[in-house]
């Protein structure tokens, strides 16, 4: 990670610790930046860009701004106004643009916000690329053989242009429509789409498919996106579910890269059991490659549990859909996600999309015409402590002999009953001990064990 872009793009609070400033510095060198690979090229043509935007209040400044520097430094900037993050992806990677910008904090709430960078094959920007932007925030950029205090500007006709692109986004949920291969006609869904992204586009995906569609948290004002809403407040589908007696529900969150599902009785189908129902429904067609489903370190030993006994692989990587996302492509994985709902179905689409998700949902319910929770059956999701200890050096914390002792001692006992992960978080000075086992006493148990040691 480097100083501003996280595993997730440069996400902070609007005009505190990601300005406007920032929008037209990121505008300016990735224009500047990719019309000069275009010269060395000598290709006689202007960087072409694309960019998406959720329903943050702040994404309007975001994106003139983003529009401004991109346009100075002589790029053409390509607008798919309000739209989630895949749709950017996939935009990007068929539509021959040289990257993609997505505006959005995702999850969090309307006062912050984000820049994510995409790269031309819809894939999250590399690092190497994310530095040169982080050096120009800084003017420090040496690029080329120089040092590069400023940029020049495009005069005249080299000036670059605006593109209403909203084509884009239109074929995007084309192409969803298209993967759909069961009809939804007599189906009852739900969707909540936070306020988000998603709210105009994931009721007429599924009408088109035949859907009954009910929808909740599709009036965005600017100020409600995740607020009480979608997946990462998932409570008020679930009610919504059992109240109207429909056959399913799904929560995306604000930029819909993510859905958690609900099922008929009101349950939560987590990014685990998603991957768990979709790794056997591949399984059983022969169609999982390498038999491997790819989790994060955060997955549940329940869903390991589960997969060992249908014969299935699988692989664990650092928490974040980017490390998912890599080894898939390493690998040659076709299925991998995280247990808050970023699913990637690398046949489909390059980053975790969630209204695909839900398509794929679907599908395995219209295919082996069972319930949600009947496809559930098998998987035991075990009970989860998770404690936070703050600490004032974290790799000394963790190189601890008696925290390594204690550590050791608890995988001892819980042997193959259940598992302890401990591990730093990214962004705070925090130690993270999570403890999985047969009842939450237990858990709560082995996780003090640990947590008085460090503490």
């Amino acid at each position: 990670m480097g100083k501003y872009f996280g595993t997730d793009g440069f996400r902070g609070e609007a005009n505190v610790n990601l300005t406007a400033e920032h929008a037209y510095q990121i505008g300016r060198f990735l224009g500047w930046y990719y019309g000069e690979l275009k010269k060395k090229k000598q290709l006689d043509e202007p960087a072409k860009i694309v960019i998406g935007k959720d329903t943050r209040r702040s994404s309007y400044m975001f994106e003139y701004s983003l529009v401004s520097g991109l346009t100075a430094s002589g790029a053409d900037a390509y607008l798919l106004h309000v739209t989630t993050t895949p749709s950017v992806a996939y935009v990007a990677r068929t539509d021959d643009f040289d990257c993609g910008i997505m505006i959005s904090a995702s999850h969090n709430p309307y006062y912050d916000n984000g820049i994510k960078l995409i790269n031309s094959n819809g894939e999250k920007m590399d690092e190497e690329t994310i530095l040169l932007v982080e050096d120009y925030i800084d003017g420090k950029l040496r690029l080329f053989g120089q040092e590069w205090k400023e940029l020049p500007y495009a005069h005249k006709d080299a000036i670059g242009c605006t593109v209403d692109y909203v084509a884009g986004r239109n074929r995007y949920m084309g192409y969803l429509i298209s993967l759909g291969v069961y009809s939804f006609k007599g189906m009852k869904v739900g969707l909540d789409c936070a306020n988000g992204s998603s709210w105009n586009m994931a009721k007429s995906i599924f009408e088109a498919l035949g859907a009954k569609c009910y929808v909740i948290n599709n009036e965005p004002n600017g100020l409600n996106i995740n607020n009480n809403a979608g997946s990462t407040h998932i409570e008020g589908l679930q009610k919504y579910v059992v109240d109207n007696g429909l056959d399913v529900g799904f929560a995306y969150d604000g930029d819909a890269d993510r859905c958690l599902c609900v099922d008929e009785l009101g349950n939560v189908i987590t990014g685990d059991h998603i991957l768990y129902i979709y790794g056997k429904y591949m399984k059983e067609r022969g169609k999982l490659d390498n038999n491997t489903v790819v989790t994060t370190v955060m997955s549940n030993f329940g869903l390991y549990k589960a997969l060992d006994e249908l014969g299935i692989g699988y692989a664990k990587t650092a928490v974040g859909d980017k490390y998912v996302y890599e080894y898939m492509q390493q690998n040659g994985c076709r299925i991998g996600g995280e247990q808050s709902g970023h699913i990637i179905f690398s046949k489909y689409a390059s980053t975790g999309d969630g209204i695909l998700t839900s398509l794929k949902m679907m599908e395995v319910m219209m295919a082996r015409k069972q319930k949600m929770s009947q496809l559930c059956e098998g998987l035991s999701i075990y009970p989860q402590v998770l404690q936070n200890v703050r600490v004032s050096d974290k790799a000394e914390a963790l190189a601890n002999p008696e925290v390594q002792a204690a550590v050791d001692q608890v995988t001892a006992e819980l042997g193959d009953t259940g598992r302890i992960l401990v591990r730093e978080s990214g962004t705070e000075p925090v130690i993270r001990v999570m403890v999985e086992a047969e009842s939450e006493e237990i858990c709560q148990k082995y996780v003090d064990m640990v947590v008085e040691k460090l503490k």
